[in-house]
């Protein structure tokens, strides 16, 4: 399970160190290979592989007969790019991606469970701060409505 907030610099050849601390699940849950695409909300996702792999049958397995399915399997499944830890802990974030997500040198490593979000650090605040600020007014989806936190 992957979870928090990480701060991270890109080193200048584009590559990230993966946090100490998901190291060693990385390796356990899938021996350091990941795969990283792109998300909707102009950042990357990166899954270790197995999880990855029953997202990717799942999209494969959907009727393309709707432009929309067409258009989610072309941005997930077109991006994704298989992304191997070294032996010190980073990975390359390759360049196509990267200007995807508008990734320089400060970015956001977000756990989500089975996955992890990249962002800008400066998007990933900003838009923290405009969900924050919609929560306050919005109303809660059926299925979050009797989530006790």
């Amino acid at each position: 399970m992957f979870r928090g907030v990480n701060g991270i610099s890109l080193d200048g050849k584009g590559r990230m160190a993966i946090p100490t601390r998901y190291r060693d699940e990385l390796r356990a849950l899938c021996a350091g290979r990941l795969v990283m695409t792109v998300d909707r909300d102009h950042c990357l996702l990166l899954y270790p592989l197995p999880e990855w792999e029953v997202i990717e049958e799942k999209l494969v397995r959907l009727p393309s007969f709707r432009a929309q399915t067409r258009r989610l399997q072309r941005l997930l499944i077109g991006h994704a790019t298989e992304c191997d830890m070294d032996g010190a802990g980073r990975i390359l974030l390759p360049a196509p991606l990267r200007e995807f997500a508008a990734l320089d040198k400060d970015i956001v490593l977000i756990g989500q469970g089975n996955k992890f979000e990249l962002w800008d650090a400066a998007t990933w605040n900003a838009r923290r701060a405009e969900w924050l600020a919609d929560g306050e007014d919005g109303d809660l989806p059926a299925e979050l409505q009797s989530l006790s936190l």
